[in-house]
C-alpha cells in the first residue's frame, strides 16, 4: 500500500517544512513495525520548492491471514476471501488508516514544538492513492456524485479519480472496484491525516479487525471540527462503525449534542447534564423512603402519593380528555413519562425528545426498548434534539407535553422554544408543568432564595406563571387554563402549577412579543 502526501514551498517558507510537522526527517528513511507489517517512510523529493513525503506499508500476508482468520474476527469476506489470492496488502484500506496514525500520531495531534504555529497553518497539499478500494452498497437512486466525491469535496478537496480497469489486456472485462485518487486542497495537515484515517476504511466499506464500542471514541476524536458539518456523516458514520447500527446511533446522537452545543456556544456536558451526578434535589430529599429506594419528590406532610407520581396522573388524565392519539414528550428525560404512556391503550404513538445522550440512553436501558413485543416497540421512539430550534420531526402530533421542561432553560432562550413548540409544531393540545416558588417555603430543607434543582435557571410564582401562559396563548392563537398539581396549600398553592393549552384561532400576524416574567418575581421566600 503506497500514500504519499506533496507540498510546495518557498525561499522563505520552504517546502521542506512538511518534515517538521509530519516530525520524520526528509533526509533519512525510516521503518516502523505494525500489526500486519512494517510502514517506511521516505522522502522521494525534498526541496524548497517541492517536498513529497511517502508511506509505504509491506504487509505480511502470512500475518494477515493469521490475524483475520474467520468473518467474526475480521468483521469482512475480503479479509477471509482466500488463503492465497488477496488484495488486501496492495489496496488502500483500514490497514493504512491504522498505520499512518500509528507512523504519524504526534502530526495527528497538530503538535510541533520545533516550530511553534506552523502545525495550525494551512498548506496547499497533495495526496496521491494509486490504488484505493472503493465498496459500494451506499448510494441512492438521486445520487450523481461518486462515492469519493460525496466524501472528500465537502472538505474542500478537488478530486481526480480514475477507475482501474480489472485487466489493460481485456477492456471488455470492465473496470475494477479500485481506484486512482489524487486529492488538492489546501488544508491543515493534521485535519488532513485525520481526514484519511476516517475516510480510507469509509472507502473500503470493511475493516480488517473487529469493530468494538471504543471504535465510536475514535471516530468521534478524528472528526472532531469536521464530521459533525459533513453531509454525508451518517453515512460515513455507518460504513466506519461497519453497520452497527447501535455504535452508528450512538455516534449521530453524540455528534448531535456536540453540534447543538456549538450552536448554543455551550459545553456539551453543560446540555447533557439530565442524569448528571448532582445534590439531591429537595423534592427528592424530602420524599425520600425507606433504603434502596428511588427518592420521589413530595412534601413531608402529604400524602404518600409521589407528586412526581400525582404529575403524570394529572397529564395522562388531560390526555385522556383531549382523545390525544399521538403524543410528544418534550424534554422526556430517562422516560417515566413515555412508561406510563406505553400503558395507556389510547396512545398510538410516543416520540420522546431529549437534548441529553445519556438520559436517552437511559431510557432506552429503562424502557427496555429492545425487548419489547414488536407492536409495542412500534409505538415508541426516541430522538436527541434541541427544544430551542424548530424541528419537522415534531409537527403533526395530538398533543406535546412539557413535563418540569421549561425551568431548565435560560429565560432568553424562552421565546425561541415557545416559537418551536406553539409557532412551528403547533400540536392541537400542549401541556406544561413547572414548580410553582411559592410553595418552596413548605420545603423545610431548603434555604431561602434557592431553587428546588441545582439545574433550575427559574422558578416562577403562580402570578408570573399564569402571564406566561395567558401570553404564549394569545400571541400562538391558543386558550390556556391554569390547574393545580398536588396539594392546594390555601395560602401558597400548590407545589407544581399546570398550564393547559389547546390550538384555537391561527396566530396573528403581528410579531409575537418575547417578554417573559422576570426572576425576581419568583417567589423563593
Amino acid at each position: 500500500m503506497f500514500i504519499s502526501i506533496s507540498t510546495t514551498g518557498t525561499a522563505e517558507h520552504p517546502a521542506t517544512d512538511l518534515g517538521f510537522l509530519l516530525h520524520k526527517h526528509p533526509e533519512k528513511a525510516q521503518r516502523f513495525s505494525t500489526s500486519h507489517g512494517e510502514a517506511h517512510v521516505f522522502y522521494p523529493e525534498a526541496s524548497e520548492q517541492r517536498c513529497t513525503a511517502a508511506l509505504l506499508l509491506d504487509i505480511d500476508p502470512i500475518t494477515l491471514v493469521r490475524r483475520s482468520r474467520g468473518r467474526g474476527r475480521a468483521g469482512s469476506p475480503d479479509f477471509a476471501l482466500s488463503q492465497y489470492v488477496n488484495d488486501r496488502p496492495y489496496a488502500a484500506s483500514s490497514l493504512l488508516a491504522v498505520a499512518l496514525r500509528t507512523v504519524f500520531r504526534t502530526a495527528m495531534k497538530g503538535v510541533c514544538e520545533l516550530r511553534p504555529g506552523l502545525a495550525e497553518q494551512p498548506r496547499q497539499l497533495t495526496v496521491l492513492l494509486p490504488a484505493v478500494a472503493v465498496g459500494g452498497g451506499e448510494s441512492r437512486s438521486d445520487e450523481r456524485l461518486p462515492l469519493v466525491n460525496r466524501l472528500f469535496e465537502p472538505l474542500g478537496w478537488q478530486v481526480e479519480a480514475s477507475a482501474i480497469p480489472l485487466d489493460e489486456a481485456f477492456p471488455a472485462w470492465g473496470d475494477s472496484r479500485y481506484q486512482r485518487l489524487e486529492l488538492t486542497g489546501t488544508l491543515v495537515l493534521a485535519d488532513v491525516l485525520q481526514q484519511l484515517y476516517v475516510l480510507l476504511p469509509v472507502l473500503d466499506g470493511a475493516k480488517h479487525y473487529w469493530v468494538a464500542p471504543d471504535e465510536v471514541d475514535k471516530l468521534l476524536a478524528a472528526g472532531e471540527g469536521w464530521l459533525g458539518d459533513h453531509p454525508e456523516r451518517a453515512l460515513i458514520t455507518r460504513r466506519y462503525l461497519h453497520r452497527r447500527w447501535s455504535l452508528a446511533t450512538e455516534a449521530m446522537r453524540r455528534l448531535e449534542l456536540a453540534r447543538l452545543a456549538e450552536a448554543d456556544d455551550r459545553e456539551a456536558e453543560e446540555l447533557d447534564n439530565a442524569v448528571a451526578l448532582a445534590p439531591a434535589t429537595v423534592e427528592e430529599g424530602a420524599a425520600a423512603g425507606a433504603a434502596g429506594e428511588p427518592a420521589e419528590d413530595v412534601a413531608e406532610e402529604a400524602k404518600p402519593v409521589p407528586l412526581a407520581r400525582r404529575r403524570r396522573e394529572a397529564i395522562i388524565e388531560l390526555l385522556r380528555q383531549e382523545g390525544a392519539a399521538r403524543v410528544l414528550d418534550l424534554g422526556c428525560g430517562q422516560g417515566e413519562l413515555v412508561g406510563a404512556l406505553l400503558k395507556e391503550r389510547q396512545i398510538t404513538e410516543i416520540l420522546g425528545v431529549d437534548v441529553s445522550v445519556t438520559a436517552l440512553a437511559a431510557a432506552t436501558r429503562k424502557l427496555r426498548l429492545d425487548r419489547l413485543p414488536e407492536r409495542q416497540a412500534a409505538r415508541v421512539q426516541l430522538v436527541q434534539g434541541a427544544l430551542t430550534y424548530t424541528d419537522a420531526r415534531l409537527k403533526g402530533y395530538d398533543a406535546a407535553v412539557l413535563c418540569e421542561v421549561i425551568e431548565h432553560l435560560d429565560l432568553p432562550r424562552l421565546p425561541a422554544l415557545e416559537h418551536a413548540v406553539f409557532g412551528a409544531a403547533r400540536p392541537a393540545t400542549v401541556i406544561v408543568t413547572t414548580p410553582n416558588a411559592e410553595y418552596n417555603v413548605r420545603w423545610e430543607t431548603l434555604p431561602a432564595g434557592h431553587h428546588r434543582h441545582a439545574d433550575h435557571r427559574f422558578e416562577w410564582d403562580r402570578s408570573a406563571f399564569r402571564s406566561w401562559a395567558e401570553r404564549v396563548a394569545t400571541n400562538y392563537g391558543y386558550t390556556v387554563v391554569v390547574r393545580p398539581v398536588g396539594p392546594d396549600d390555601p395560602e401558597v398553592g400548590p407545589p407544581t402549577q399546570l398550564a393547559l393549552f389547546r390550538r384555537g384561532t391561527e396566530p396573528s400576524d403581528t410579531e409575537p412579543s418575547d417578554t417573559v416574567p422576570h426572576p425576581e418575581r419568583s417567589a423563593n421566600r
